[in-house]
């Protein structure tokens, strides 16, 4: 990372596999979403989500102001919620609409918070269930802060 202080590639100890990054979207308990206002200004939310099918999956009422965000503008920032190994996605948000999707969605987030939600609930006029396929990732470990920091780009959804 020029200009940070950190070391090259060659002289920390490697860059980080995706596998890495995989695991610690499938093990963190919420996700930071950042929005853009309509007026540029920034917007930061903590949801819960899943990682699924290569994708960050979270839900909002569409009254919220996240989901008016995103609806203008999809473009958005989601982060694990561990700063000590953080992984940092940026992508655009997907409204998604199809029942198969969302309850494939509803099976696996029932399952990790440990609660009985419908797919009705998430489909629903009110609420809306979003994806965000990585465009672009970062991650890092505290503990080799100059040696681990990695970028990963992609041209098709994250694999």
């Amino acid at each position: 990372m020029p200009g940070y202080g950190m070391l090259d590639a060659d002289k920390g100890t490697g860059l980080l596999p995706w596998s890495w990054a995989v695991e610690r979207l499938e093990r963190s308990h919420d996700y930071w979403v950042a929005t853009i206002r309509p007026d540029g200004r920034p917007h930061v939310m903590p949801v819960w989500g899943i990682w699924l099918e290569n994708a960050v999956w979270f839900s909002s009422s569409r009254g919220s102001r996240k989901a008016r965000n995103l609806a203008a503008n999809p473009n958005c920032t989601v982060t694990t919620d561990n700063a000590f190994e953080p992984v940092v996605i940026e992508g655009t948000a997907e409204l998604v609409q199809d029942v198969t999707a969302i309850a494939a969605f509803v099976i696996n987030i029932n399952d990790k918070y440990r609660t009985g939600y419908g797919v009705d609930f998430f489909s629903a006029a009110e609420n809306a269930c979003f994806r965000v396929h990585p465009r672009w990732a970062f991650g890092l470990t505290e503990s080799d802060f100059t040696g681990s920091p990695t970028r990963w780009v992609f041209t098709t959804s994250a694999g």
